[in-house]
């Protein structure tokens, strides 16, 4: 007989994977929006560094969309996978999800674009030697 765990965490590999607690939340008891960016630049950049390994500054959120919210004590995925490189831009795509209710919910998703930068801050062509 197989045995399950019913509060499993998904098999996928995260990029980066949290639980957050009441001090990230708003006024709603819910997670601020504003905590679930920052983690979605963290794990942006934990992507762009599989294409790179020079310096790499965050250009823009070219999209984000709240699809639920999150609660506290979730634990908050976030996958990402590389959209496009350009000539000195690497654009990654990441999706957030909790488990709830036994389901992966797909809670947040964005676009986030990266620069290479040299040491005086200025674009440079991005380098795919890792």
């Amino acid at each position: 007989m197989a045995v399950t765990n019913r509060n499993r965490i998904s098999s996928k590999d995260p990029a980066i994977r949290v639980t957050l607690l009441p001090k990230d939340t708003n006024a709603n008891g819910t997670i601020f929006g504003g905590i679930i960016l920052s983690f979605i630049d963290l794990a942006a950049a934990v992507e762009v560094g599989k294409t790179t390994s020079q310096r790499a500054v965050t250009k823009a959120f070219k999209e984000v969309i709240f699809k639920a919210p999150v609660r506290i004590g979730e634990v908050v995925s976030f996958y990402t996978s590389t959209d496009h490189v350009g000539n000195t831009s690497v654009t990654v795509k990441v999706d957030v999800e909790v488990l709830r209710d036994n389901k992966e919910v797909r809670v947040t998703e964005a676009e986030v674009t990266y620069v290479c930068i040299d040491h005086q801050g200025h674009p440079v062509p991005v380098n795919k030697e890792r």
